[in-house]
């Protein structure tokens, strides 16, 4: 799950970078990573889930909260596998807004599609390759916590029945 790997280490130097321009008063603290495991879910019947990871980190003056959680329905090469992954963006509203503004292009073609969706009042974005079944879901919930859902062999739809998993609602108003 690569994707989100990226993610969090983009987060991470964004943090520090905005750490280092605001003055400590001026910068939210994240949620404890206790306050944020509940919300990856149990795996759905016939899968398995590895167990829950998290952490909150001091990244050079900025905290980081990141949740993770993987699951596997097989165990095959071709097995469709899932990564549920929570960051709390609180401490750098630029990324917030930067993110979000990324999010603003859809296409669809012969390979796959990428477009905007709104949940919940939510913004975020998909994106699905035909090769591999390929496909991962962003949302920013509270304009702090980025939800990535990304999916491997795997139908197109499944990234919504996950997200369903996911109760969103009760996630925003986590501070």
């Amino acid at each position: 799950m690569k994707t989100a790997a990226a993610l969090l280490l983009a987060f991470a130097v964004s943090c520090v970078v905005h750490a280092a321009e605001e003055p400590a008063a001026l910068v939210p603290d994240v949620v404890d990573f206790s306050k944020l495991m509940p919300f990856l879910p149990e795996a759905p019947a016939t899968w398995t889930a590895d167990k829950p990871e998290g952490s909150t980190e001091d990244a050079g003056g900025a905290k980081i909260t990141n949740v993770h959680r993987d699951y596997k329905k097989g165990d095959t090469e071709t097995s469709p596998t899932t990564s549920i992954n929570i960051l709390d963006s609180a401490a750098n509203p630029d990324y917030v807004a930067a993110t979000i503004s990324a999010w603003n292009a859809s296409e669809s073609t012969a390979e796959g599609y990428s477009k905007t969706l709104t949940v919940e009042g939510m913004p975020g974005y998909e994106t699905y390759e035909n090769e591999g079944k390929h496909g991962t879901l962003w949302l920013m919930v509270a304009k702090r916590y980025i939800l990535t859902i990304e999916t491997q062999n795997q139908d197109s739809k499944d990234l919504q029945e996950w997200l369903k998993r996911v109760d969103v609602k009760k996630l925003a108003a986590v501070k």
